[in-house]
């Protein structure tokens, strides 16, 4: 994609190059040095009247100018916000004036002055002195169309940072929904911890790695694609009560709703199952919901979403009968085969039965899934890590959750049994051997760590990009993700 402003970019640039060169001729450092800030924007801007006349020092980046002649305002905009800034010869003498008059829109500048408000009523800073801090040597972006282009916006963040307020609106909430996380769990005795993000065997989830080598040791890595194994192993070693806020890698698909590199929250609980893993979830997305926003009723693209508890909790066999009138609850391969195929689902000639009824699901229910929503009793054979209902061993106990359709959150009752769990593993390989490059691998080490006993316990994994999301109001996932992955511009 050809850059912004491409025709007159170059010739800008040579102007303010220019510019660069009287600075310097001038004696003056053109990229600054430490600049103390006592103030910022909005604060002045709050305090007023009660400042009124006060001595303030404010840095930040110049976003307009206006007028050329013995006085001249700008808008100058720091981290909190835009205040007016007022710049006189009389005051200044007419050498820093003239000094001033060679500033850009974009520069930083350090500013010492006193607040007054204008005839106008506009609150503002009378420019006593001034710094250059860093010389802008390229145009932002033109003031009133502002950065439109989408694609620009998410490869060049900072500027989309710089004139589209709003967006760093999104990044503050989405720092707010993660600290009121991390203080939820705190509050019930959770530990935070790291686990690697280089792993010799790619675990913890269905999901494409990829792949690195390490030369010192000469072996292949993988970028992790879930902390899940490493953490219960913490499990094992006698922690009770961890979670991890983690960046996961998947060599997947780009859309709306999937980055390769996305933040995930996955919390273990030592004695605890599904059940407590259900009450964790629903309680602790209704505290941030009410802690961020002030409701638990909130628009996302037009549908209002109502976050109050209880939340919806429905069995994938009653979800596909609800939304289908199919009854899969037979657990016969060749038939629900038939029925598939009469419900038009492509599911391939080797899925068994606990696939099909998952292909079906995601093709019938998902998209009718937008109050929030904990599906339940999924098959063991897309749970290779969940425990088995005792009720019926076809089924384990794990729920997704829901919310406009999207899959928020997984959580099951975490299989300790180390013997069940490498036929799980041996069955994922038959998979991997049929071409599915989801399947999970082998894990030995994990497998031995849960022979040496692993109490039970439940385990949860939440999309915090995808929750973002919903609380912002934000259509893709690339406006919640600071860099999200791009295609290499031509």
């Amino acid at each position: 994609m050809p850059d912004s402003n491409k025709e007159v970019l170059p010739d800008l640039i040579s102007a303010r190059l220019q510019k660069l060169d009287e600075l310097s001729s001038r004696g003056i450092e053109p990229f600054g040095k430490r600049f103390e800030v006592l103030h910022h924007a909005a604060e002045i801007i709050a305090e007023y009247p009660n400042n009124d006349g006060q001595d303030v020092v404010i840095a930040g980046r110049l976003m307009a100018k206006r007028g050329h002649g013995k006085a001249s305002f700008a808008d100058l905009q720091d981290f909190s916000g835009r205040i007016q800034l007022y710049a006189r010869l009389d005051e200044l003498g007419e050498e820093a004036y003239d000094l001033y008059k060679l500033l850009d829109i974009g520069d930083i500048i350090g500013v010492k002055g006193t607040v007054f408000r204008t005839k106008r009523g506009e609150i503002s800073v009378n420019v006593k002195e001034f710094v250059v801090l860093a010389k802008s040597l390229r145009p932002l972006p033109e003031k009133w169309h502002g950065l439109k282009d989408v694609d620009l916006r998410y490869r060049q963040r900072y500027l989309d940072l710089i004139v589209n307020p709003e967006v760093k609106d999104v990044f503050l909430k989405r720092i707010e929904i993660i600290r009121a996380m991390r203080h939820f769990l705190e509050e019930r005795g959770f530990y935070e911890v790291e686990t690697p993000m280089m792993q010799p065997v790619a675990g913890g989830a269905a999901a494409r790695p990829f792949i690195t080598h390490h030369n010192a040791l000469d072996m292949a890595l993988y970028l992790r694609i879930a902390p899940e194994l490493y953490l219960k192993r913490l499990l094992v070693g006698g922690f009770e009560k961890v979670f991890e806020i983690n960046r996961n890698f998947r060599n997947e698909g780009i859309s709306t709703k999937h980055n390769p590199e996305f933040t995930m929250l996955e919390l273990y609980q030592a004695y605890a199952d599904y059940q407590d893993m259900m009450e964790i979830t629903e309680s602790m997305i209704s505290f941030v919901v009410q802690k961020v926003l002030g409701s638990l009723k909130i628009t996302y693209q037009g549908r209002e979403i109502d976050f109050t508890v209880p939340w919806a909790r429905l069995s994938m066999l009653d979800a596909v009968r609800l939304y289908t009138g199919e009854d899969f609850s037979h657990f016969d391969t060749e038939q629900a085969h038939r029925q598939a195929a009469e419900l038009g689902v492509d599911v391939g000639k080797d899925a068994v039965w606990g696939q099909i009824l998952n292909a079906v699901f995601e093709e019938y229910v998902e998209d009718k899934l937008i109050q929030p929503t904990f599906i339940t009793g999924h098959p063991v054979e897309v749970s290779p890590l969940a425990k088995r209902n005792p009720q019926n061993p076809r089924l384990t106990d794990r729920f997704e959750l829901f919310i406009n359709s999207w899959e928020l959150a997984n959580a099951f009752s975490e299989l300790n049994d180390p013997i069940d769990q490498r036929k799980r593993f041996e069955q994922q390989l038959e998979e991997r051997a049929k071409g599915d490059e989801e399947a999970h691998a082998m894990d030995e080490d994990y497998i031995t760590a849960l022979e040496h006993g692993m109490p039970p316990a439940g385990g949860l994994g939440i999309g915090i990009d995808r929750l973002v999301m919903i609380l912002t109001n934000s259509p893709s996932i690339r406006d919640v993700i600071l860099f999200p992955t791009m295609r290499p511009r031509e």
